[in-house]
């Protein structure tokens, strides 16, 4: 088909007609929303970082779940944060954590918002790392009992899913074992297979209350420069019995979202990180960009990359505009 036989600007020509062939679509069934609980009692402080998002106590929490539920967003997503943190992280898998605790809150209110549960150590360790630290190194293998651990209090919790997001090698299996051999064989995994160490998480650590004391997480978090790695490590959890796969953070690792997609035969999920979110923010507080408009754009092309669901801070603005 050549010109002017063929003209692709018809098929442009009103929003009626560009929506009705568009290739890609966005709904608010592909977003979860991500959530920090803390303790207290009425405790709605906002994230300076990224404006917007919130440490809450689990009553507002509830409350903030509503919103999202009503919104039409299946799904959050909660982050920790311990009231007292140490060497081995112990809030993360007590029966009295403050994400069993938020679990317990939000499935009695809303039973039908499918919460799932970040299964890592830094948000509850003293030194800020993802593990068990011996000669100021993480240690890979010691951290699994810990993770299999948490996941398991989460499950009992009645978590609908847990997410490991430390990068542990074999933790998915770790995982998988303990929930099997407790009777959660039908507690889904969706693992933070591919995640980069990137500099895009610095608001997160604000949120999170999870900066490194010493060093940096580059020896187990996955160089920037490296693609095929990814497919190696998405494979093994796969293997390994995940269900869901997840690509994180999503912007700068389209290309990543896209080979994992067309490799494997299986759900991906895509985290639009912390970092990602706040430039946006900060570029609409300026007036340099259209926020909405490029905050659209940005959820459109980590679908059209591939992702089935977007873990995205922009989950319920973007519902709202989806909605009306």
């Amino acid at each position: 088909m050549y010109f002017p036989q063929y003209r692709p600007r018809r098929l442009r020509a009103s929003e009626t007609i560009r929506r009705m062939v568009r290739e890609t679509t966005l709904s608010p069934d592909n977003f979860i929303y991500p959530m920090f609980v803390t303790h207290g009692k009425g405790v709605r402080k906002e994230i300076s970082s990224m404006p917007g998002n919130y440490q809450q106590s689990i009553d507002n929490l509830v409350k903030d779940c509503e919103e999202v539920h009503g919104l039409g967003i299946p799904a959050v997503i909660l982050f920790g944060i311990p009231e007292h943190k140490d060497e081995l992280g112990t809030e993360a898998y007590s029966d009295q954590g403050i994400v069993q605790h938020a679990i317990k809150a939000i499935k009695n209110k809303l039973p039908d918002l499918l919460v799932i549960t970040d299964v890592c150590m830094c948000e509850y360790t003293s030194h800020g790392h993802c593990g068990v630290i011996k000669n100021g190194h993480v240690q890979n293998d010691a951290t699994l009992e810990l993770l299999a651990k948490e996941a398991l209090s989460h499950a009992k919790a009645g978590a609908d899913m847990v997410a490991p997001s430390d990068m542990m090698d074999g933790r998915v299996g770790a995982i998988r074992e303990a929930l099997d051999d407790s009777g959660f064989a039908d507690t889904p995994i969706m693992a933070y297979a591919a995640k980069y160490a990137s500099g895009f998480y610095g608001p997160f650590r604000e949120a999170a209350e999870s900066t490194p004391q010493f060093g940096d997480r580059r020896s187990y978090q996955m160089d920037p420069a490296n693609g095929r790695e990814a497919l190696r490590e998405v494979e093994l959890d796969i293997e390994e019995g995940a269900d869901i796969v997840m690509v994180k953070p999503a912007l700068s690792y389209l290309d990543i979202i896209s080979r994992v997609k067309q490799e494997f035969d299986m759900p991906v999920a895509a985290y639009n990180v912390s970092g990602e979110y706040s430039m946006v923010k900060a570029a609409a507080m300026l007036g340099w960009i259209d926020g909405e408009r490029v905050m659209m754009e940005i959820l459109t092309s980590i679908r059209r990359a591939g992702a089935d669901m977007i873990l995205t801070y922009h989950a319920k603005e973007a519902a709202k505009l989806l909605n009306k």
